[in-house]
Order: structure tokens, then C-alpha cells, then sequence
């Protein structure tokens, strides 16, 4: 395997070289298989080009779900908050401290992804229905 010089942060270099021992490898090892990793997950990347202001995120759950990139906020509780809470698009940017450019771009990936976010939304529904029961 070739080596490949490279200038990492001090505390950087030191969390890799202990999680490589826990692992069993070499530093350089750990670095390509890190590096191999999230090559492949970009290339495996679910992102709709037409909304580049939404991506997807694996939550704690391990369910991978549309949020507005760079907040973490679910496309899901903009949904919620136009159709349950009748909320509309200035007050939902209000709420949740977002501009109305990103409102309106996961309202508009909703309308394009309708299927797929109304699956997360009952399944949710469905999982704290049973957690009060």
C-alpha cells in the first residue's frame, strides 16, 4: 500500500491513530478506509438536484429522511406545521428561525416527493400511537 504524506490537526491525527489501534489497522489503513467510506456514501448520495437546499440525513432512528440542508430540520415539520397547524409560510420561517426561500423549497420538495414523506409521516404517527397506549 503506498503512503501518502499528510497534515492533519494535531487532535485529529491522535483520534484516528487510537480508533485505527482499536481496529486493528495502521494509521494509513484507517485514513483510505474512512476516505473509501465516504467516497462511496457521496456516490450513493440521494439528493434531488432540483432542491438543493434539501438533503438527506440518517436520524437517530437510522432512517435516512429529507431535511433542510445546514439545519437539521426534518421536510416533514414544515409539512406538519403548513397542514396541521395551518400554519403559513412566514409563520413557519418565524417558528423555526428559517428564511422563506428555504419554506417554500420543502413545501415544494414535499409536493414532489409526496409519497415518500407521507410513508415517514404515518409511520411516525403509527410509532407514537402505540408509545401512549
Amino acid at each position: 500500500m503506498a503512503r501518502y504524506p499528510l497534515n492533519m490537526p494535531v487532535q485529529l491525527k491522535k483520534d484516528a491513530e487510537v480508533w485505527a489501534e482499536n481496529q486493528g489497522v495502521s494509521l494509513n489503513q484507517f485514513v483510505l478506509w474512512a476516505v473509501s467510506e465516504k467516497v462511496g456514501a457521496l456516490k450513493q448520495q440521494l439528493d434531488d438536484p432540483a432542491f438543493p437546499q434539501i438533503t438527506y440525513r440518517r436520524g437517530s432512528s437510522g432512517v435516512v429522511q429529507p431535511v433542510l440542508r445546514g439545519t437539521g430540520i426534518r421536510v416533514q415539520t414544515i409539512v406538519i406545521a403548513r397542514q396541521n397547524w395551518q400554519l403559513d409560510e412566514a409563520e413557519i420561517s418565524a417558528e423555526y428561525g428559517l428564511s422563506k426561500a428555504q419554506v417554500s423549497e420543502a413545501l415544494a420538495f414535499y409536493e414532489a416527493h409526496r409519497q415518500e414523506i407521507d410513508v415517514h409521516m404515518e409511520l411516525e404517527a403509527r410509532l407514537a400511537a402505540e408509545a401512549n397506549e
